[in-house]
C-alpha cells in the first residue's frame, strides 16, 4: 500500500508541476497559485462539509498551517523556476527535497532495509538525473537553481509536516482544507502587495479573460496536488516515510515524460538512464 500510494502521489505531483510550469508561462506564478489553490479550497470545503470533517480538529492541525504558509513559498519559486528554465536545472533539482522527509523518517526511527538502503540511493541518482541536469553558469541559470532549491526545502518540508498533521481520513481532508486556506491567505497576501509594488496580478493581453479561459486547467494543478499531498499523507502512515518520500519524489520522472508527450520534447541520454535508474531503484524499495 505504501508504495502505491506514493507512486500515485509521484503521478500526480509530477503532472500537477508539468500543467503549473505551463500556466506560469503565461500568467504570473503568484496569480497561477493563488487560482489554483482557492479552487482546491471550494472543493475540500465542500467535501469538509459533506464528511463531518471539522468534528476532527485538533492541535495537529497547527502541522497543517505550517505547511500552508511554506507551500506558497516553495511553489512560487518552483514555477519561477520553471519559466525561467531550463527543465533540466529546475526538475532534478527541485526532487532533492526529498532529503527533508528522508532526515525525518530516519530520526523518527525508520530502519530500511540493506536492499532498501540501496534501493533509496540508486532511486535519488535516478530522480536527479531524470531531469537532465544542465548547470552551465548563466546567470539566469544560477537565479533558477536558487529558486529550486529554495522550492526543494520546502517541498520536502510540506511532506514532513502534511504527514503529520492527521491520523485518520477524515482527519486529513480537514488538514487538507486547513494547509489550501492557508495557502490562499499567504498567497494572496503575496500577491497583494506584489501589485502595490508595481507587478501584475492578470496576464498581458487577456486579463481576466485569459484567467477563466485557463480555469480547467488551474483546477487541475490545484486539485492534482491537494490529491497528491493526501495520498503521500497516507503512503506515509501506512509505511516507512523514507519509502515513502523516495517513492513519492519520483514526480520529475512523470514531468519530463508530460513534456515528451505533450510538447514533443526528446528526453537525453542522461534522463533515459536517470528513468531507468529511478525504475531500478522503485523496484528495490517495494521489494526491500
Amino acid at each position: 500500500m505504501t508504495a502505491l500510494f506514493a507512486l500515485a502521489t509521484a503521478l500526480l505531483w509530477g503532472l500537477a508541476d508539468f500543467g503549473g510550469g505551463l500556466l506560469t508561462r503565461r500568467m504570473p506564478a503568484l496569480t497561477v497559485v493563488v487560482a489554483s489553490q482557492t479552487v482546491a479550497v471550494v472543493v475540500l470545503g465542500a467535501v469538509v462539509i459533506a464528511t463531518g470533517a471539522w468534528t476532527e480538529a485538533g492541535p495537529q492541525l497547527w502541522y497543517a498551517v505550517a505547511a500552508g504558509v511554506v507551500g506558497p513559498v516553495a511553489m512560487l519559486s518552483f514555477y519561477k523556476a520553471l519559466a525561467l528554465g531550463p527543465m533540466g536545472v529546475v526538475s532534478p533539482l527541485g526532487s532533492l527535497g526529498v532529503v527533508v522527509p528522508v532526515s525525518v523518517g530516519l530520526l523518527i526511527g525508520d530502519r530500511p532495509g540493506l536492499l532498501q538502503f540501496a534501493g533509496i540511493g540508486v532511486a535519488i541518482v535516478g530522480i536527479v538525473l531524470a531531469g537532465g541536469p544542465e548547470l552551465r553558469g548563466a546567470p539566469v541559470q544560477r537565479q533558477a537553481v536558487l529558486l529550486t532549491l529554495v522550492a526543494a526545502f520546502g517541498f520536502g518540508s510540506v511532506m514532513a509536516l502534511i504527514a503529520e498533521a492527521s491520523s485518520t481520513l477524515t482527519g486529513l481532508f480537514l488538514a487538507l482544507f486547513v494547509q489550501r486556506v492557508t495557502n490562499v491567505a499567504v498567497g494572496g497576501g503575496a500577491l497583494y502587495v506584489s501589485v502595490k509594488r508595481g507587478g501584475r496580478a492578470l496576464p498581458e493581453g487577456g486579463g481576466t479573460k485569459v484567467v477563466w479561459a485557463a480555469l480547467p486547467a488551474l483546477a487541475f494543478v490545484g486539485l492534482a496536488d491537494v490529491a497528491a499531498n493526501g495520498t503521500y499523507s497516507i503512503a506515509a502512515q501506512t509505511g516507512p516515510v523514507t519509502v515513502a518520500a523516495v517513492l513519492a519524489n519520483l514526480y520529475p520522472v512523470v514531468t519530463a515524460l508530460a513534456a515528451r508527450g505533450v510538447l514533443k520534447e526528446r528526453l537525453r541520454a542522461v534522463q533515459a538512464a536517470g528513468a531507468g535508474l529511478a525504475l531500478v531503484g522503485t523496484v528495490l524499495l517495494a521489494t526491500g
